[in-house]
């Protein structure tokens, strides 16, 4: 599942680059995910009161939240296949479950 994520964001980022004329290299991958960090950070500063609101709903914030976040996973994913990383076997090993499996209950 993680590496046909992966195959699917590293596509859609080749035609971004692609469409605005962009060289993909992996420092260009590793300072669009800083990018994207930064622009998840800017938005949590303003959701929690610490940067201006620009006139935005909490609506609006929320949804730029989950946004930024979408951005943030997606060059991850992209890092993670420009680098040939087994993500499923890392998160196994790290966070302790196996992330293919989808038929078993998250614990909470």
């Amino acid at each position: 599942m993680l590496k046909e994520l992966q195959k699917r964001f590293d596509s859609a980022s080749l035609k971004y680059c692609e469409l605005h004329g962009l060289e993909r290299d992996p420092d260009w991958v590793m300072l669009k995910l800083q990018e994207e960090i930064g622009e998840l950070t800017q938005v949590w500063n303003t959701k929690t009161g610490r940067g201006r609101d620009k006139g935005l709903s909490q609506h609006e914030l929320q949804q730029a939240l989950s946004d930024e976040v979408a951005d943030a996973l997606g060059m991850l994913l992209v890092f993670a296949h420009q680098h040939d990383l087994d993500l499923t076997i890392s998160i196994a090993r790290k966070w302790r479950f196996d992330p293919s499996d989808l038929t078993t209950p998250a614990s909470t």
